[in-house]
């Protein structure tokens, strides 16, 4: 199979992106859409034309409530939207929780905002995207899907000692298997699915982040003030891969597939020391089926 490429490169922005792309007339969602590369997102859609809803946690005028660690809330939202829906930018997320974490119904936080918040939002809209006759499901992982699998014996760190990078890892990997997963589901249907990594790039994102880890990036110094080394990204930057799948005719008809930098990534054995690509595990078949029955179980109780 062919990988994907495109004309851009890392350092393209969103609106570059989408430059000379008329979405009119297509309805949008983006999660997590009012800071970082989420806001740089709806803000290249909303250029290109699109009518792009906005779902955040604390929402301002014109947004749209949505806290994903809470079922109730992902479901009162998607019984909220009427009509078709052509595209769901699985934008919003946490990382490196400290301490172990979990939801009223157990799930380990990091997991259940970034994937099953996630999951449950583009399973109970399917009917919507399938009305759209040409949607699209656009989720934002990140390189470190790998540096963990998921682990089905012990997704909650129940047994295993809590890791936040291995918690956020196993979570982004989840992302990925919930594009394969949807992209062998949902095709017929006329429903597109694809995951992405946006690179580094300074923002919210990194508020649970110690500062030793940051100094090891380059991206704070000693006094604790935040560098941008040469291999981060602006914002604009980092939200064009996530224009791209949500977007461009580029890739129109791709699906079940991983993105870096505008091109799509190939795939690589995970673990310690791996720093592009996408990890065999995330793109597994059977581990992504695997994964959406248990899923499924989970909203379902």
């Amino acid at each position: 199979m062919t990988r994907i490429s495109t004309p851009f490169t890392a350092r393209t922005t969103a609106a570059e992106v989408l430059a000379g792309v008329d979405l009119t007339g297509r309805r949008i969602i983006v999660t997590g859409g009012a800071s970082g590369i989420g806001l740089e997102t709806v803000r290249a859609l909303r250029g290109a034309g699109a009518d792009v809803t906005v779902a955040t946690r604390n929402p301002a005028a014109g947004e749209r409530r949505l806290d994903l660690s809470d079922l109730g809330s992902v479901r009162a939202f998607a019984a909220s939207w009427t009509g078709p829906l052509h595209a769901i930018v699985a934008n919003a997320g946490i990382m490196a929780l400290p301490t172990r974490q979990v939801t009223a119904g157990g799930w380990e936080l990091q997991l259940a905002t970034n994937f099953l918040g996630h999951f449950a939002l583009v399973t109970a809209l399917h009917a919507n995207l399938r009305q759209a006759g040409d949607a699209r499901v656009v989720m934002v992982s990140s390189g470190a899907q790998l540096g963990a699998p998921f682990d089905f014996d012990d997704p909650h760190f129940e047994k295993r000692p809590y890791d936040p990078w291995t918690a956020y890892s196993q979570s982004k990997t989840a992302d990925v298997l919930l594009a394969v997963g949807a992209a062998r589901r949902w095709t017929d249907d006329g429903i597109i699915a694809n995951a992405l990594e946006p690179g580094y790039i300074h923002t919210n994102l990194q508020r649970h982040v110690d500062a030793a880890t940051m100094r090891s990036m380059g991206a704070m110094d000693e006094a604790g003030r935040l560098l941008t080394p040469d291999y981060f990204k602006t914002p604009e930057q980092g939200a064009a891969t996530s224009a791209l799948l949500a977007g461009s005719p580029l890739v129109a008809g791709v699906t079940g597939r991983f993105f870096s930098d505008n091109q799509e990534a190939e795939v690589v054995q995970g673990g310690p020391g791996v720093m592009s690509g996408v990890a065999s595990w995330a793109v597994d078949p059977e581990a992504a089926d695997r994964l959406w029955a248990y899923a499924l179980d989970a909203i379902s109780s």
